[in-house]
């Protein structure tokens, strides 16, 4: 068997240079817009070992600041499913004194859902509406999620601070990604059919592990 390595900062430093290996090769010209943008991208793909993040992955009305103020400012994190929020690194949100939840599976969010007749996802959304704090939403997975956010942000019934929305699928993916992009509030958007929790939590990873970059 031949040697590989154990030790795990090797194996992520690694596979950061092999990152920028195959940047300089597919895209030699590629322009990063900042510092913690280039880490973002660059986690994208060592999250999913999938390149077309170069060109997929969008950052609107300064979101990269946006995510930072609430992470360091008593903020909280909604994500929309249970793997995203296990995937991000809840040690550090402690430390620094960020809140973060997931309501999908919380008995209020089923009675709601019910009653309404709309998705989990949705009435999801709209518990979180309810708390006092800045709001970063963390959306891979429910399309119907994103909509009920820019629903509610039209209507004047929530103020999200920033957005990463990066669902995955089929049905309403890249529709509702598309119209997240074109809207007025702060976001990192993955285009298209391509996205996932895992990718939604390495966003706010890319940004917490760089916040004396921002």
């Amino acid at each position: 068997m031949t040697d590989y390595i154990t030790i795990p900062n090797q194996i992520t430093d690694k596979s950061f240079e092999m990152i920028q290996a195959e940047i300089d090769k597919i895209a030699p010209n590629y322009h990063f817009e900042s510092p913690v943008e280039e880490a973002t991208i660059k986690r994208a793909i060592h999250t999913t070992a999938d390149f077309d993040y170069l060109h997929n992955l969008k950052f609107t009305h300064d979101a990269i600041s946006k995510i930072a103020h609430v992470i360091t400012n008593g903020g909280t994190i909604f994500t929309d499913t249970t793997m995203a929020l296990s995937g991000i690194n809840k040690r550090k949100l402690d430390a620094i004194g960020c809140h973060y939840h997931c309501y999908i599976s919380d008995p209020a969010v089923f009675d709601r859902a019910k009653q309404q007749g709309i998705t989990r996802s949705m009435a999801a959304i709209e518990l979180a509406a309810e708390v006092p704090t800045e709001k970063l939403f963390v959306v891979g997975n429910a399309p119907t999620a994103l909509y009920k956010i820019l629903e509610m942000t039209k209507a004047g019934t929530l103020k999200p601070d920033a957005v990463i929305g990066v669902p995955v699928g089929f049905v309403e993916a890249a529709e509702s990604k598309q119209a997240l992009y074109e809207s007025e509030i702060p976001a990192i958007v993955a285009l298209g059919r391509k996205g996932g929790s895992n990718l939604a939590a390495a966003m706010v990873n890319a940004v917490l592990y760089n916040l004396d970059l921002v």
